[in-house]
């Protein structure tokens, strides 16, 4: 008997004694890990109105360009969210999706997070695509989101998890266009690569 067949054979009996990594599904649901990330949800402030603000940063930071929104004016008599606008339209596409976070992380008012609902299959694609009214939280109910996906430092029970450095990517003053997905915009002032000081800089960065 070769010594490659002995090989096999120990790595079969090893496997064999092992505790299953499946679970009976849907009967038995695994625990999810303190930074999972599933469905969006849309949130408000205490006094009801929507933190979403229409400013697009989520759309822009979408890498699957799953995020469609069309903005609209905020008026005294119908006032929706604290600032100029408000979205009056608000999809997801969760076909599109690879829920990566980065609308969470670009989102100046903390209007998305993404939660832990993961059971979001259908036979039809287009309902897939959820819409605003499935996305916002109740009228009389105002949270900030469970996942701790961004929080800095890392909960306890998520020290082993690798955790995404956003904090340095969306702040406004030091992000790009093309940071948040917008990189066919001109520039805001012209970069002189042969620039000597310019050059000293980049390589300290």
């Amino acid at each position: 008997m070769s010594m490659e067949i002995l090989k096999g054979m120990a790595t079969t009996l090893k496997n064999m004694v092992r505790k299953p990594t499946t679970v009976s599904y849907p009967e038995v649901e695994r625990e999810l890990p303190a930074r999972f990330r599933g469905r969006h949800v849309l949130h408000r402030y205490e006094n009801g109105l929507e933190r979403c603000v229409g400013c697009y940063l989520c759309a822009g930071a979408c890498p699957a360009d799953a995020i469609y929104i069309e903005a609209a004016e905020n008026t005294e008599e119908q006032r929706v969210s604290p600032g100029e606008r408000y979205a009056r339209v608000f999809d997801v596409n969760m076909l599109r999706c690879i829920f990566c976070g980065y609308c969470q992380a670009a989102c100046p008012t903390g209007a998305i997070t993404l939660e832990k609902e993961y059971k979001l299959a259908s036979y039809y694609p287009e309902d897939m695509i959820y819409h605003k009214e499935q996305l916002l939280e109740p009228v009389g109910q105002s949270t900030i989101g469970s996942a701790a996906v961004w929080a800095d430092p890392a909960p306890p029970e998520a020290e082993e998890q690798p955790v995404p450095q956003a904090n340095l990517v969306f702040d406004g003053a030091q992000a790009s266009a093309a940071a948040v997905g917008m990189g066919n915009l001109k520039a805001e002032r012209p970069v002189l690569l042969e620039d000597e000081e310019q050059d000293a800089d980049r390589r300290t960065l």
